[in-house]
């Protein structure tokens, strides 16, 4: 990735910097254990991330499951059989290929998800209750771009396949 430049302005340091202490404050184990208390869901948080990218996709294989997470294809294994045995995910077969299988969630893995989700959304609904709708929906909207824009920036930085000659 090249340097702009010029000089980022204020603002966008100041973007980064409360970006920074949101990804801490979300990723601390303590909040991630409470959070999952609170859901009656005893998972860790490489299986809470497979399965919420999983309830927003169809089923998938597991290396694509591990390019989208962006982890190696080895921690989704584990990931996934930990799921298994839970009940949450199962294997089956890829409709394009019957020699490989793709994961998908089952009941109980929706279920899981959902309990997860809406936990967090209670959190985050008490800790911004004094917020006004206005300002939510701003908050909401500018996010969702800000998200989309570094998915654009993301996928422009990534290197071109060699091309054989």
């Amino acid at each position: 990735m090249s340097a702009p430049a010029v000089p980022a302005p204020p603002e966008v340091a100041e973007i980064e910097r409360a970006l920074h202490r949101l990804a801490y404050l979300s990723t601390r184990a303590r909040r991630h254990e409470r959070l999952m208390a609170l859901a009656g869901v005893p998972l860790d948080r490489a299986a809470v991330a497979l399965l919420r990218q999983m309830a927003d996709t169809e089923p998938m294989r597991p290396g694509e499951l591990a390019a989208r997470l962006g982890v190696e294809a080895s921690h989704v294994t584990r990931t996934v059989q930990q799921l298994q045995k839970l009940g949450h995910v199962v294997r089956v077969p890829d409709p394009d290929d019957r020699r490989a299988q793709r994961i998908e969630l089952t009941g109980t893995g929706r279920e899981a998800v959902a309990r997860i989700r809406e936990t967090g959304v209670r959190g985050m609904q008490a800790a911004l209750a004094h917020w006004s709708p206005d300002d939510l929906r701003q908050l909401a909207t500018l996010f969702h771009r800000m998200v989309d824009d570094f998915l654009a920036h993301a996928a422009d930085e990534e290197p071109e396949p060699a091309r054989n000659a």
